[in-house]
């Protein structure tokens, strides 16, 4: 086994509280390339893509959670390295590339590894979350960040646009305009910025993110995994189908949900004033 430290990403999974059925658990992924600003190389989308793997197949897991490594100790008389959610793609991959050689990479990555899951994801973002960093968190269902936290798709300064799904997931979340400046500029935008656009869903103090991130994870970790399930793919279907369509795809979810057990233990609780004992299915 690898030492920690050379791990491009630390896997924990951590007991969710008063979880039905029992067992829950939220699968905590560390990007843990510290010196280089948690930049995603291949190694980086590998173990991604093997964590979406596993995660899928786990019924015991709930919710994931994607953060950065923290930055590493300064040497002395040098500047500290700042904090970093995934500051990009490991640019030095890109350098003699021709499309032959980046096609296949592109088309089996990480990010749509993430966005496929059936389970909420949730990404920690303190500090940068540029280019690939972006795209990673808007991966995920939810994204929380540090009032420090800076977001940007700066390919266009390299000659690209975002490969990883940015034009795509940032213009159904902020709109065309946005899109259009947040791409075409190539500019940060910083956390306030960033909420009032819609990119993230709250900012919080940095010292209050990992307790606000996993407060949330814990709340939704703890109903129904298979309505939760449900829930994912229903919203999800808003993006994807015309209004009316997806109006009759809701309609036959909710409907289906009536043939369930946690449909009536979760009726029951409500009248009996007691916590549902979810048996996801």
């Amino acid at each position: 086994m690898r030492n920690m430290s050379e791990q491009v990403l630390i896997v924990e999974d951590v007991s969710v509280e008063g979880s039905n059925p029992k067992g829950g658990l939220i699968s905590i992924w560390t990007l843990n390339r510290p010196s280089k600003l948690n930049a995603l190389n291949s190694q980086s989308h590998a173990a991604i893509k093997d964590q979406c793997s596993r995660v899928e197949s786990d019924d015991n897991i709930r919710c994931v959670v994607i953060r950065g490594a923290p930055p590493p100790d300064s040497e002395e008389g040098k500047r500290p390295k700042p904090p970093s959610f995934a500051a990009g793609a490991d640019i030095s991959e890109f350098s003699g590339k021709n499309s032959d050689d980046v096609r296949p990479f592109f088309e089996d990555n990480a990010w749509e590894a993430v966005w496929n899951l059936s389970k909420p994801t949730i990404a920690m973002v303190d500090g940068f979350a540029l280019g690939g960093g972006t795209e990673l968190a808007l991966s995920c269902d939810i994204r929380i960040a540090s009032d420090r936290s800076n977001f940007g798709q700066p390919e266009i300064n390299l000659g690209l646009i975002p490969g990883g799904g940015g034009t795509q997931r940032l213009c159904r979340l902020i709109g065309y305009g946005n899109t259009m400046e947040v791409v075409l500029s190539g500019s940060m935008v910083s956390a306030d910025l960033a909420l009032q656009m819609g990119i993230v869903n709250r900012i919080v103090p940095a010292e209050d993110l990992e307790s606000e991130t996993m407060n949330l994870a814990q709340e939704i970790s703890r109903k129904s995994p298979y309505t939760t399930k449900v829930a994912k793919r229903a919203v999800r279907g808003a993006l994807d189908l015309p209004f009316s369509e997806g109006i009759l795809m809701e309609r036959s979810e909710f409907v289906a949900l009536f043939d369930t057990e946690d449909k009536e233990i979760g009726v029951q609780a409500f009248i009996d004033r007691s916590d549902p004992k979810w048996v996801g299915k």
